[in-house]
């Protein structure tokens, strides 16, 4: 049952990668693009984490998962302000209908 429970989270996770992904490829601007691939990756990872800590054998590797979870966290955060703040520094305007 555990199995289960497990595998259920890890492929519920897969599709907030695939529209992440999808984000990235189809939005119209960088500051979208950031937002829809930092946000879906980082659901999609807290399921997959969630997933095999539910398969996970001792408390040591539950406690590396969501270690690894955090400092992802963490990484995709700072490098989405880096990235969104240089855009601003190299006058890149954020998408708006009007200039579509």
């Amino acid at each position: 049952m555990i199995d289960i429970v497990g595998t259920f989270f890890v492929i519920l996770g897969i599709p907030f990668f695939l529209s992440g992904t999808i984000g990235l490829l189809r939005l119209p601007d960088i500051y979208t693009r950031l937002h829809a691939l930092t946000k879906a990756d980082n659901v999609g990872l807290g399921f997959i984490i969630l997933g095999l800590a539910i398969q996970a054998t001792s408390w040591f590797e539950v406690a590396k998962l969501f270690l690894i979870w955090f400092l992802v966290l963490l990484a995709s955060a700072t490098s989405c302000h880096l990235v969104a703040d240089a855009a601003l520094r190299h006058n890149i305007k954020p998408w708006t209908k009007e200039r579509a």
